[in-house]
């Protein structure tokens, strides 16, 4: 390949990108419960290794971690219904507060619009019909997508018990790929690969963990209803880089403002997450996870959106990872080691277009990716 054309080259590269996406898009169903079993998976090796070096039978020691995963979403299933619950025993209030904040805004856009009362209600009335047809429409898809996602759950455990326990086969088809003398830069991709992912997944375990509890903690001090909730649903989302925590600050106003008939507690909900989401970025993040993942921003928020087109909600957890992934296998093959500079962090410390020694795929000075301010 290296005697053909440069435009050659980058066409096969460009139509190889295309098949992998449509392969991706074709076959999501099957391809995105292993990609989250081979994460996990990485997730809990070292449980499995502690396990194996006390002497713990293999199926065991494949088992009881499966198992701490299992209890782990039970939990988190647990106290989505009992908030759920909460939120329905609320109910009345909760329907007298908002329809309180609906009037409010309802006087509000009468003072500043030609819109009155009645024309503001028979638009309302006409929004809800159309809702109610689509909500029907989508009735028979929702419920296909429910039986998918028992699927995908029931599905989990078995991947993950068969790669760890095929690990060794799997490994050895890795390494059957390339000649010997590739199989250093192999083994030290791997080694990588492993180290990124684990710290990056167990990092995210601990943000959710304190996020939860200064979020929900502080707001709760503070007596904002529905605290503990807000800091949960915050933290799961906030797994999703950028848009998370936009949707998590959407979901909290709303839960405030229908357990409450006034706006201090929306502001307060503001603050609080502006607060601790700049500890998160800051300090504790940073300190937690390091700077394994060196994904620039562009990139990382288009791998959202991909992932989110290609696959849905599981895409868009799975998307920095696989980015992740797939900047350590660039940065160590020569084909493909512009598009691990594309995906990086490190800006050139000069322009290229100034200096002709950064134009090419040697290691050059570099520079942090994010401005720092005083």
């Amino acid at each position: 390949m290296n005697n053909f054309p440069l435009t050659v080259k980058r066409s096969i590269e460009l139509l190889g990108l295309m098949a992998l996406v449509t392969v991706v898009v074709i076959g999501r169903d099957i391809i995105m419960p292993i990609l989250m079993a081979f994460f996990i998976s990485i997730m809990l090796l070292p449980v499995y290794r502690f396990l194996k070096k006390k002497k713990f039978p293999e199926s065991l020691s494949i088992i009881l971690p499966i198992m701490l995963v299992a209890l782990f979403v039970a939990l988190i299933v647990w106290f989505f219904s009992n908030q759920i619950g909460i939120l329905a025993k609320d109910f009345p209030q909760i329907k007298a507060n908002v329809t309180q904040h609906i009037n409010s805004l309802s006087d509000w856009i009468s003072r500043i619009t030609h819109y009155n009362d009645k024309q503001q209600k028979a638009f309302i009335q006409d929004k809800s019909d159309d809702l109610m047809n689509m909500g029907t429409s989508l009735a028979g898809g929702a419920a296909v997508t429910l039986s998918g996602v028992f699927v995908f759950i029931g599905l989990l455990p078995i991947y993950i018990y068969l790669m760890l326990f095929y690990k060794d086969i799997l490994l050895r088809f890795i390494f059957m790929w390339f000649t010997p003398n590739h199989h250093p830069k192999v083994k030290d991709a791997i080694y990588e690969t492993e180290s990124i992912i684990k710290s990056y997944l167990i990092g995210l375990l601990i943000q959710i963990t304190y996020m939860t509890i200064l979020l929900g903690g502080i707001l709760m001090l503070i007596g904002i209803k529905h605290a503990l909730l807000i800091g949960v649903i915050f933290a799961i989302l906030n797994l999703i880089p950028y848009v998370g925590a936009l949707i998590g600050n959407l979901i909290g106003v709303l839960l405030t403002l229908t357990s409450s008939q006034e706006l201090w507690p929306v502001i307060t909900v503001l603050g609080v997450i502006a607060f601790v989401q700049f500890l998160d970025n800051n300090i504790l993040m940073p300190r937690i996870v390091g700077s394994k993942v060196k994904i620039n921003a562009l990139f990382a928020i288009l791998g959202v959106f991909i992932g989110g087109s290609v696959a849905g909600v599981s895409g868009m957890f799975l998307a920095l990872p696989i980015v992740a992934v797939l900047k350590v296998i660039f940065d160590r093959t020569e084909m493909f080691k512009q598009w691990g500079a594309l995906l990086g962090d490190e800006r050139p410390a000069k322009s290229p277009m100034s200096f002709a020694s950064f134009r090419k795929k040697k290691p050059v000075p570099v520079k942090s990716g994010v401005e720092k301010t005083d």
